[in-house]
């Protein structure tokens, strides 16, 4: 019955963490897998995190079943992060929210409710993207296209390239957007540019499809929502997917949420009304515990407080990493090749290192990194930064 099944060919970032796991040698490094590490090399757990499951788990109760929208609470909390607590659009009940799991699944439950509303639509994702976004689309029936993004010569973006390509995709096209900490690449459009592109999408009615997978780890909890902010100022309708999995530490709960932004409050209804049905015919209803922690911390003022200290202590670290493998580096790297490790933000940078450069750190020095040359700078800390730099070094001499 199954025979004509071909083998899965795995996910490369999750098949390489694999690989890292199973090498012996105690002195290898994994930059692979997005995963924000302590300066121990451990998966922190936030004390705000560990106070409120301590004070949920003192008043446990019953466990229904969610509904198929999500926890209230957690749905308002998502819409008040990701828009802004005076958000005259929440005012008005124009965003339909819903809680997923993970951000994956936002763009999951996204993507089936656009394709059935816009079938003839094409998606357009930027060059390179995170490699799931692609898969993500392609399985829910659509043609992904790729728009210029990444400038290999300088580390940079090539965003006059990126607004010339746009300018030419048909009315109603869906464009993938990263609203920060740009994943692979950690290159970001700065505020001015945001606004141009955000009027070439409303002049050119074209449908954007924000993934913020990191908020808190780019300029801080407000400014990385910044091109969502703005798509609602010049009012124009788009789709929000964002995660707690890296900002809470909280991979394995799969808390995410996905927003619609709507013309009006009516519309959000309908909409809110079709996403949870496209959840019901996938997994019926959302998780409670993530759910429950996350809308503590973010409800509970002092917890909050709390949250927020420790997530800027864990973008001080990664900014802290990115200068030490910057001054690591000054013997083997210069120019732009170097300077792009300050440039660039976020838990992630390109390298600028090829396939084989990549496979050789991995085969002859046991520092994992994505074929692509992608870097995870969550996983540098002080003990290994120097090991990383003396490998780069070494590959580059070839």
């Amino acid at each position: 019955m199954f025979a004509h099944i071909e083998a899965f060919p795995g996910d490369p970032i999750l098949s390489l963490n694999e690989d890292f796991q199973r090498d012996p040698r105690t002195d290898k490094v994994n930059l692979s897998i997005g995963i924000y590490f302590d300066d121990e090399g451990r998966l922190p757990v936030m004390q705000a995190v560990a106070k409120a499951e301590a004070a949920l788990l003192a008043d446990m109760g019953p466990r229904p079943y969610l509904p198929m929208s999500g926890l209230v609470a957690y749905r308002n909390a998502v819409q008040a992060l990701v828009f802004g607590e005076n958000s005259p659009a929440r005012a008005a009940g124009r965003i339909a929210t819903l809680q997923t799991l993970g951000g994956s699944g936002a763009l999951r439950v996204g993507a089936d409710f656009l394709k059935r509303y816009y079938p003839q639509a094409q998606v357009w994702i930027s060059d390179p993207s995170w490699e799931n976004h692609r898969v993500v689309f392609e399985r829910a029936g659509f043609t992904v296209n790729t728009y210029p993004y990444y400038d290999d010569a300088t580390g940079g973006l090539k965003f006059d390239a990126m607004m010339d390509a746009l300018r030419t995709i048909p009315a109603g096209s869906i464009v993938l957007l990263h609203a920060c900490c740009h994943n692979p690449t950690g290159v970001d459009l700065n505020q001015d540019q945001w606004r141009q592109l955000i009027a070439l999408l409303k002049a050119n009615q074209l449908l954007p499809f924000v993934d913020m997978a990191y908020q808190g780890f780019g300029a801080g909890l407000e400014d990385d929502a910044f091109a969502i902010r703005e798509l609602v100022a010049q009012d124009v309708p788009c789709l929000v997917a964002n995660s707690f999995s890296k900002n809470f530490s909280l991979y394995g709960e799969r808390c995410g949420g996905l927003s619609v932004f709507c013309n009006t409050a009516g519309e959000a209804t309908n909409v809110l009304g079709q996403l949870t049905g496209a959840v019901r015919a996938n997994y019926s209803n959302p998780p409670t515990h993530g759910a429950r922690v996350v809308s503590k911390v973010l409800t509970t003022p002092e917890l909050r407080q709390l949250w927020e200290e420790e997530l800027a202590q864990m973008c001080g670290r990664i900014a802290r990493m990115r200068e030490a493998i910057h001054h690591n580096l000054r013997d083997h790297v210069s120019g732009e090749a170097l300077s792009r490790y300050l440039t660039q933000r976020g838990m992630f940078t390109y390298t600028g290192l090829t396939a084989d450069q990549a496979e050789r750190l991995r085969e002859q020095h046991g520092v994992y990194l994505l074929r692509s040359g992608r870097m995870c700078v969550a996983g540098l800390n002080e003990r290994n930064v120097g090991i990383v730099a003396k490998a780069i070094g070494s590959v580059l001499k070839g």
